[in-house]
């Protein structure tokens, strides 16, 4: 569901479901809103920092790279790029910004990249993972951009030339490039910044460490209902170390944050989800050999609404994966609204038909998760079944302590809310059943539809 009709949906109430189920006050229905609740303030002094400026663009074709990337170079070790408001900086070619050393961006105006999908495609910068592609590339030492401007993947060609494919296809030969990208950054920030219409992720940080997103909007919107905006996770991550998010407001297309293989010590913290496949770990496992890990992970006071799931786990299986694990994971603070399922372990990852699953189960391991405070209700897609836990049928896989604290999400189909679980070890601290039993085939059955999710009253 798109940004436009998300404040539209959020200011109106429809019907019996939705005065049964309303969300809370207060929360932000649009990126005003958002901003209302969660001022963002520059910095502003530039702390004795010597100011580099460069020129703007003249017009939406006058490519500014190499005055960007000079710019950049001037500020390195101690000083800042300042990009003022109302200016617009367009990039139309592949930069390597690998070499900054204590380097600020004060990022007030607009950066857009070029739309020339034949050119990107052919001249920017790849990665192995997911083939993926990337404008530019970041990386080195005490980066902070920060401001209240823009960065423009001018996605709506991509979407529209993207229509009908799938990234994960492995005959899939039209690729897209990521909006930002870093790699071997340590000290990493970026606050404030509008991330808007990514052709593809819309963050992918890979062997860094200390980075963090504080006070950042993330939307993609399109102007195509044929072509919606896909694959613009929020954030993606390729072994990386000490990450936090703060207070981040996401209406995408795909994961509204999904650290990916070999992850460790994160904290999210307040973050508002609209049409997302919801807070992600994983895909895990996808390399046949590779090892990939997920651990030391708190995400707390988040709101996802009118999306696939809540919290998920995601772990692949087939002929040709690899291993690992995703351990010591918390999920606290979860209110939800018209999502599918609340919680959901899918360990068949990616479309793997239950054949397949079952003859070549995940190598993940999935231990020391919690599901703690989660409220709000489902979009009845699943009848009553309101989570879904189905963990590896392989023997050396283990799934134990799945715990569920003071869990209190409902269905709208009436009655009582069901869980079902699969191949998890002990006690989840409430009852579920198991998917193949009468209870769940009757949770299932009874389906039922909600209305986009509703806000009284106003904020």
């Amino acid at each position: 569901m798109r940004s436009s009709t998300f404040v539209a949906l959020l200011s109106a109430i429809t019907g019996v479901v939705a005065s049964q189920f309303e969300l809370p006050a207060n929360v932000p229905r649009s990126v005003e809103e958002f901003r209302q609740k969660h001022p963002y303030k520059s910095p502003g002094c530039h702390n004795h920092r010597r100011i580099v400026k460069i020129r703007s663009s003249r017009n939406d074709h006058d490519d500014v790279s190499d005055e960007f990337k000079a710019g950049l170079k001037k500020a390195n070790h101690g000083g800042t790029l300042y990009l003022p408001k109302n200016q617009l900086f367009v990039i139309g070619k592949p930069l390597d910004l690998t070499f900054l050393n204590d380097v600020q961006v004060h990022w007030d105006g607009e950066v857009r990249f070029t739309n020339d999908t034949p050119y990107w495609q052919a001249n920017a910068f790849k990665h192995p993972f997911q083939n993926s592609l990337m404008f530019w590339k970041w990386g080195g030492k005490d980066i902070k951009i920060f401001g209240k401007g823009v960065l423009n993947g001018n996605g709506q060609r991509w979407w529209n030339e993207f229509a009908g494919l799938e990234i994960l296809d492995p005959d899939n030969q039209y690729l897209r490039p990521i909006l930002f990208y870093a790699e071997n950054a340590t000290n990493f920030a970026m606050e404030g910044i509008h991330e808007k219409d990514s052709p593809c992720w819309t963050n992918f940080i890979v062997t860094s460490k200390g980075v963090s997103f504080t006070d950042v909007v993330v939307t993609a919107h399109s102007n195509n209902a044929s072509s919606l905006p896909k694959n613009t996770d929020f954030f993606d991550s390729l072994n990386v170390e000490d990450l936090t998010v703060k207070r981040t407001w996401v209406d995408i297309g795909d994961d509204c944050f999904s650290p990916k293989s070999n992850a460790s010590n994160i904290h999210v913290d307040t973050m508002y989800c609209n049409g997302t496949h919801g807070q992600s770990m994983g895909s895990l496992g996808q390399y046949k050999g590779e090892k990939s890990f997920v651990q030391d992970v708190v995400i707390e006071n988040v709101w996802l609404l009118n999306g696939q799931h809540g919290a998920r786990l995601k772990t692949w299986a087939g002929p040709d994966v690899g291993y690992g694990f995703i351990d010591n994971v918390t999920f606290r603070n979860f209110y939800q609204a018209n999502n599918e399922y609340s919680a959901f372990i899918d360990s068949c990852y990616f479309n793997i038909d239950s054949k397949t699953c079952a003859q070549y189960p995940s190598q993940m391991n999935i231990t020391n998760i919690v599901f703690e405070n989660f409220s709000g209700y489902t979009s009845g897609k699943y009848g009553r079944a309101v989570a879904q836990l189905t963990c590896s049928t392989n023997p050396n896989a283990v799934c134990d302590n799945i715990k569920f604290k003071n869990f209190k999400v409902k269905s709208p189909c009436g009655g009582d809310p069901v869980v079902i679980c699969d191949g998890i070890k002990g006690d989840i601290g409430i009852p579920c059943v198991k998917a193949d039993s009468a209870e769940a085939r009757a949770a299932l059955a009874q389906t039922c539809s909600v209305p986009l999710a509703t806000i009284d009253p106003p904020f």
